[in-house]
């Protein structure tokens, strides 16, 4: 009979469960991650009521879908020299307020003075090469018209000369064409 009494503490022994080994996800140490990768892009869509393209027997109700538009990706911009994190995370210049104290704002505000003063004077100088464009052109155009009347009075000239020398008494016109004598006194 004691061998019958062992065999139910046989049958508690098997039944009891062996501890199981329990793995647990560990956190990483707590670092700042600002620094190291960009944060990913997500966008909400709100869609309304629309049946199903692959079963017309299904219909949607309206809901919101997200969409990742860009996951996260390293950050491969240099950090500081030490290796250290930064404190805060580093910001783009387009997006960060420009710092103002008193010696910026007075560097800006003469940096747009001499804009103003350079526009100025530029729309002076395109003023006057306008008006110097405009007496070169009357300049080739009389230069044009006095070629002109240069070759007009040259011209002129000739057929000036031409008629006076077509006027001129030559020596032999004046012979006469008689046998008489123009001197009375003569034999």
């Amino acid at each position: 009979m004691k061998t019958y009494c062992l065999i139910p503490l046989l049958f508690l022994s098997a039944c009891s469960t062996t501890p199981k080994l329990v793995l647990r996800p560990q956190q990483p140490p707590a670092t700042n991650a600002d620094g190291i990768r960009y944060p990913e892009v997500l966008h909400a869509y709100h869609v309304g009521r629309y049946a199903d393209p692959n079963d017309d027997l299904i219909m949607h109700e309206q809901h919101v879908v997200y969409r990742v538009e860009e996951n996260t990706r390293w950050d491969f911009h240099p950090g500081p020299a030490d290796g250290i994190l930064p404190a805060s995370p580093l910001r783009d210049a387009a997006f960060a307020p420009a710092p103002v104290n008193d010696a910026i704002l007075a560097e800006v505000n003469s940096q747009r003075l001499a804009t103003t003063e350079i526009m100025m004077q530029a729309r002076i100088l395109s003023a006057a090469l306008a008006q110097f464009q405009n007496t070169l052109q009357q300049t080739k155009t009389n230069l044009q018209e006095t070629a002109v009347l240069r070759a007009t009075v040259k011209d002129m000239k000739q057929r000036l000369d031409a008629l006076e020398s077509a006027q001129v008494p030559s020596p032999t016109a004046s012979l006469s064409t008689t046998n008489a004598t123009d001197d009375p006194l003569s034999p």
